[in-house]
């Protein structure tokens, strides 16, 4: 073979493994981030952004949220952004939070920022929402005046978010749960609807003096009323319901006192019915007593008939008097 042919081979293949090797070096050291930041003015060494491969953290995901500090003029350690990634925080949205905050003049640090995205909470929107306050409409809020006619209210809440409360402060349900009770409170303490609906106010005025922010990650701006609707009347439907439950208790006791008079009735029917039989029955017993008078001299024939006499006496007089009784009675 000839010579020369040998030296190509030998010079293709070193270029090719030098371009492998080269392509290797490059993806496992970030040269371009380095060189990036070093164009920033941002101090990171070449074998630090080599360590993060080690220690798996992707570089960019810390150079370029340094570069932004670094140009915003706020100082940031890398360590400490390293640490954070690896807590599983997010790096980028501290970083731009605490920018932010300074631009804004809020006091936020990195060290407070940090703490509180591994709690949860989304810094970056609470110092946005620091700046720029956030509304929350309720839904519609049922309550009954004292009077008894029900209302519907609907308020917009604005709201601000308070950085130093936004670790362990309630969210925006606690919020709206406060604002609807003391909405309903206001309401029910009112003599009449026809007040809230001449003077909604009187419903903000009342929720916002009660500090419904207390203990939430929010500071309340203002409360306002955005709709008051008519509902119901709840008191003449209360009303209503009570007298049908006391005409059906009365039905009840009525048909209870009906069925015991027919029971007594039919009791005394019953007495009745047995008085008459135990008479029937003595006056059968009568003939056997007559005939056995007779039979033991007792009692004698004409003692009978004058008894007989007597007896047909007084129903005759008993019959004039029923006839002259009646006479008087037309009369």
């Amino acid at each position: 073979m000839d010579p020369w042919s040998n030296m190509c081979g030998i010079f293709f293949a070193i270029v090719f493994l030098g371009a492998i090797g080269l392509a290797v070096f490059l993806n496992f050291v970030p040269v371009h981030l380095y060189i990036t930041a070093w164009a920033a003015g941002v101090d990171v060494g070449l074998s630090h952004l080599v360590g993060m491969r080690f220690r798996n953290v992707p570089p960019d995901k810390i150079i370029f949220p340094l570069i932004m500090a670094s140009q915003a003029g706020i100082y940031m350690p890398i360590r400490e952004l390293e640490d954070h990634f690896l807590a599983g925080g997010r790096v980028n949205n501290v970083v731009s939070a605490v920018i932010a905050a300074n631009k804004a003049g809020i006091p936020l640090t990195l060290d407070k920022a940090r703490t509180i995205d591994l709690a949860g909470r989304d810094v970056l929107e609470a110092v946005k929402m620091s700046v720029n306050p956030k509304v929350i409409k309720t839904a519609f809020i049922e309550a009954v005046a004292q009077d008894g006619i029900q209302l519907k209210a609907t308020c917009r809440i604005t709201v601000r978010a308070n950085i130093e409360k936004l670790i362990g402060g309630a969210g925006e349900e606690t919020v709206l749960a406060r604002v609807g009770e003391g909405i309903v409170t206001a309401i029910g303490s009112s003599h009449s609807h026809k007040d809230v609906l001449a003077n909604p106010e009187i419903i903000s005025e009342a929720v916002q003096s009660k500090g419904l922010d207390a203990g939430t990650a929010y500071e309340i701006l203002s409360i306002d009323i955005a709709d008051v609707d008519v509902g119901r009347n709840i008191g003449a439907q209360l009303s209503l319901d009570r007298a049908n439950a006391d005409k059906q208790i009365a039905q009840a006791k009525a048909e209870q006192r009906r069925a015991m008079a027919v029971a007594r009735s039919q009791e005394m029917k019953a007495l009745v019915v047995q008085a008459r039989a135990k008479q029937v029955e003595a006056e059968a017993e009568v003939p056997k007593a007559l005939a056995d008078a007779l039979n033991t001299g007792k009692f004698s024939v004409m003692e009978y008939y004058e008894m007989q006499n007597m007896i047909a006496d007084t129903k005759m007089r008993e019959t004039i008097a029923g006839l002259s009784q009646g006479k008087q009675s037309s009369v």
